[in-house]
């Protein structure tokens, strides 16, 4: 979760919603980190989930990445909720949660969801208080 929030840190940095992610290896190898990246590639899809799925995807060859794990500062939304589950990813840490957006315990469960082919375990609050002061800190500078 560290590296995510760097990560995090980094986006912010560029102006983006600091959200940060790292996705892990059935093994322990750090297969990607990343931010949110959507205002600097004009990409609505580029959250930082999507970003490191992609990646590490690219990088294996493959586009299920069974096994693994990803870490982001924030609950994710439905879009990256429905790419952990069609990347297969079996476990998702997750820091804040996201009153607003928030799909995998929040508004919906689409992570654990039975009807879906794929389930993950879903753990949230890991190191929340961090993550969720670089998006306080983010918001209050831009108003």
């Amino acid at each position: 979760m560290k590296l995510a929030l760097e990560a995090a840190k980094a986006a912010a940095a560029r102006g983006e919603v600091p959200v940060g992610a790292a996705l892990v290896g059935p093994d322990g190898t750090l297969l990607a980190v990343d931010g949110n990246r959507s205002l600097e590639t004009n990409d609505p899809t580029a959250h930082a989930e999507i970003n490191v799925i992609r990646r590490a995807a690219l990088a294996l060859g493959n586009y299920r990445l069974t096994g693994s794990s990803l870490y982001v500062t924030l609950e994710p939304c439905a879009m990256c909720a429905g790419a952990l589950v069609t990347a297969r990813i079996d476990r998702l840490f997750y820091g804040a949660a996201d009153p607003k957006a928030g799909a995998v315990e929040t508004l919906y469960r689409i992570a654990s969801d039975p009807r879906l082919n794929h389930r993950a375990e879903v753990t949230g609050g890991i190191m929340a208080g961090e993550a969720a002061s670089l998006l306080k800190e983010f918001f209050r500078a831009r108003r």
